[in-house]
């Protein structure tokens, strides 16, 4: 079974009963309007070159507006750390680097053009779901500019999208963090 088809994911002794992406609400309300979620911190991991100054005052910005919901850490990882000429040397070093960022009670969605297309009020279920696990801290994982690293695709517990098309990281970043705000 895959990720994009699971009904359970389990990794790392934390589970989640998620559905179909299909199966969540078609943009009439989320399932949790009017609950209490547990708000789990969130930790963004981002594999690339320094950010543009424009780019970080968005990304302060937005965990500025969210502080008052839940913790959120941003870690900068540099792309390429051991200067690799070989692509698949580059994507192992920017894997050993991510994985060792994320904790076994972590609860990892990877961001990756082949992920599950989910709509906003999808991603915020998904998010609520999150909160109701065993997990400690939502890490979410953008890659370097070659994608992830086996490690982090075979711990992550799913996979999503942002878009059809290929995003810089600075730009998934943005809009990851708009994303989680709303």
């Amino acid at each position: 079974m895959t990720m994009a088809t699971a009904m359970g994911i389990s990794a790392c002794g934390v589970s989640l009963q998620w559905t179909n992406p299909n199966s969540y609400s078609s943009g009439k309300g989320c399932k949790y309007a009017g609950r209490s979620v547990r708000a789990l911190p969130i930790r963004i991991l981002t594999v690339g070159k320094k950010r543009l100054s424009g780019v970080q005052l968005l990304v302060d910005e937005y965990i500025a507006k969210l502080k008052s919901y839940c913790h959120v850490d941003d870690v900068q990882i540099r792309s390429n750390p051991k200067n690799a000429r070989n692509a698949m040397a580059q994507v192992d070093d920017e894997d050993i680097a991510v994985i060792n960022l994320i904790t076994s009670n972590d609860w990892v969605v990877m961001l990756d053009e082949r992920g599950l297309d989910l709509s906003s009020e999808q991603l915020a279920e998904l998010l609520g779901d999150a909160g109701n696990t065993a997990a400690s801290r939502l890490s979410f994982c953008i890659g370097g500019p070659y994608g992830h690293g086996q490690r982090v695709r075979k711990r992550a517990n799913v996979s999503i999208k942002l878009s059809s098309m290929v995003l810089n990281h600075q730009i998934a970043l943005v809009v990851l963090m708009e994303q989680i705000y709303r």
